[in-house]
């Protein structure tokens, strides 16, 4: 592991930013103001902030009960500064740091996310231009851009993977029923989506996204002929190795391309949470890709994490945490810009719609716990403290946001009309 991760402080392809968070800058007027906008915010959600470490010093506001999440700061003036100096950035640096701790991560994270829109002032919102950064031009999704963001995340360490993944290694929403295992709502999903657009025997599949090879393999066990793609060199070294464990490797064809150099023409065209990773800029490519690639009688199968309209366009090109430390270049879109694409880019109509946003909070929560359980694992393959503060921080992060609906997941089928 640390081979691997000497590989890739030698070129550009960078694991994270992580490795270069150092102290909170000093900029005592912006943490002023920071500090104003968390009491008014923070002091009427449904939750505890503590303050200081000891019975004598600790302090506390929030809204919340003696039953409610405890959100607590540890250092308080870094917490500020950093807050001060990058917003919603510098509130998720001040966790990697362990500026501030809180025994579920989530549960403190969800009352946020139910009222991120109104947490700023108005007014402040209105100027948001003047201070919230924009995506840098690195992490633009061409054809070069795409391969350094995907590697960015999905290069990381297959082993890092496995340790939270369940046994398929499915790295998107599982689809729940009571009394699933994880791993069974992976292959609910899966075959939800398989079913949506007729792949049975004889069918000539096309993924975008191949993950470690999940999908692909279920397709091939029911006599789809499946090529899939992906720009993760890792991912596919493991996914061919999985395919060819699962004996269905003269079915499966696993190609290093980028999506806008597929060719050929099949039955059916299916691309789980890799819209996600297209970039709203390349929409209408990604779109008008899927209608090349399926014949005229085909289906195209979507899973998408969406956001309401008018936070997608409220949010557009702005520097997210998860953009700088998760998903370089990302950027989610709305199922009303995906109708728009694909009425404006195929020939294409959205056919069927199905929303799972419960279970990918559920999902990730199983995610959560398994990464947790394995933290002398993870420090083992050469992941340090800041490292595991992020990827915990991220995977509530995501959790809170499905758990309050200010996300969701949604399975689309496209056909022609």
């Amino acid at each position: 592991m640390s081979a691997l991760i000497e590989r890739y402080e030698s070129s550009e392809s960078v694991p994270g930013p992580w490795q270069a968070l150092g102290a909170p800058p000093s900029k005592p007027v912006h943490a002023a103001i920071a500090r104003w906008l968390f009491h008014r915010a923070f002091g009427r959600l449904p939750l505890r902030v503590e303050f200081g470490c000891g019975d004598l010093d600790r302090r506390a506001i929030g809204a919340g009960g003696a039953d409610s999440p405890v959100m607590r700061i540890l250092d308080e003036r870094a917490f500020f500064q950093r807050l001060g100096a990058d917003g919603l950035i510098g509130f998720g640096e001040s966790f990697m740091a362990g500026e501030w701790d809180a025994d579920d991560p989530a549960a403190v994270l969800e009352p946020l996310a139910a009222r991120l829109a109104t947490l700023v002032p108005a007014w402040m919102q209105r100027l948001r231009h003047l201070y919230v950064q924009r995506v840098p031009a690195q992490h633009e999704n061409t054809v070069a851009g795409a391969r350094r963001n995907i590697a960015r995340h999905y290069d990381l360490s297959n082993d890092l993977f496995e340790l939270f993944l369940d046994q398929s290694m499915t790295y998107s929403s599982a689809l729940f029923a009571p009394g699933d295992t994880l791993e069974r709502a992976q292959t609910r999903k899966i075959d939800r989506l398989l079913d949506s657009v007729g792949v049975g025997a004889g069918t000539r599949l096309m993924e975008i996204g191949t993950g470690w090879g999940a999908l692909a393999i279920r397709a091939a066990r029911r006599g789809a002929q499946v090529t899939t793609l992906t720009l993760s060199r890792e991912q596919q070294q493991l996914a061919q190795q999985r395919i060819e464990e699962a004996g269905v490797s003269e079915r499966v064809v696993v190609e290093l391309r980028d999506y806008r150099a597929a060719h050929g023409t099949y039955d059916a065209v299916v691309s789980v949470e890799m819209i996600e990773a297209v970039g709203e800029r390349y929409w209408p490519a990604y779109f008008a890709t899927l209608d090349r690639l399926v014949t005229a009688e085909g289906r195209v199968g979507l899973q998408a994490i969406v956001l309401e309209h008018d936070r997608m366009e409220a949010t557009r090109d702005q520097y997210t945490w998860i953009s700088k430390y998760i998903f370089p270049g990302g950027a989610l879109p709305s199922v009303r810009a995906i109708r728009e694409n694909v009425i404006a880019h195929t020939r294409l109509h959205v056919r069927e719609r199905f929303a799972f946003g419960s279970s990918y909070a559920k999902t990730l929560r199983c995610w959560r716990e398994r990464f947790d359980a394995q933290a002398d694992r993870v420090e083992a393959f050469g992941f340090d403290k800041t490292f595991r503060r992020m990827w915990d921080f991220y995977l509530s992060y995501c959790e809170a946001g499905f758990a309050t609906g200010y996300l969701d997941v949604e399975q689309l089928v496209l056909a022609r009309t």
